[in-house]
């Protein structure tokens, strides 16, 4: 009667094991920040932005075109093509140098000269292609988020 139970519990066991799932790849929408925004001499920025991957598979960035809006008459474009792969659940960062117009380097040189923190909006696209598939656009709705000067580093908000 053992020897009964026993085969039972195994095929049990077996039948049981093949319903399990083998877990296939989820697709999440990714991010971007902006992590760093450090201002030269010259006026000059140099962006880091930071591309987040929440899938479960390694996404390939093609293109980011994104607004970074830091009051009603201050805003830049973020403009790239990276061509990068950000591993599952993971993130990566991109280097944009750009010179913003009169109006938004005033309003950063504003901040950074009183020591203050800037809010910030961001919103755009992002072109990514999650595994081996195709490019598919994902739209990036404006989220609010801040950038605060960095003691010790002049010109570098984060």
């Amino acid at each position: 009667m053992t020897l009964v139970r026993t085969l039972l519990v195994m095929c049990f066991i077996v039948l049981l094991s093949a319903c399990a799932s083998t877990g296939g790849a989820r697709v999440s929408e990714p991010d971007a920040s902006l992590q760093q925004v450090q201002v030269d001499a010259r006026g000059q920025w140099h962006v880091t932005v930071r591309l987040q991957n929440y899938s479960s598979i390694g996404m390939r960035f093609d293109r980011i075109a994104l607004v970074a809006r830091f009051s009603d008459a201050a805003q830049v474009n973020l403009t790239a093509a990276p061509a990068i792969t950000v591993p599952a659940e993971s993130a990566d960062v991109i280097q944009l140098q750009l010179t913003p117009d009169a109006q938004t380097k005033l309003f950063i040189a504003d901040a950074l000269v009183n020591g203050r923190s800037v809010s910030y909006t961001l919103g755009g696209t992002l072109t990514a292609a999650p595994g081996e598939t195709s490019a598919r656009t994902y739209t990036l709705d404006s989220k609010h988020n801040q950038l605060s000067p960095v003691p010790g580093l002049p010109g570098t908000l984060r």
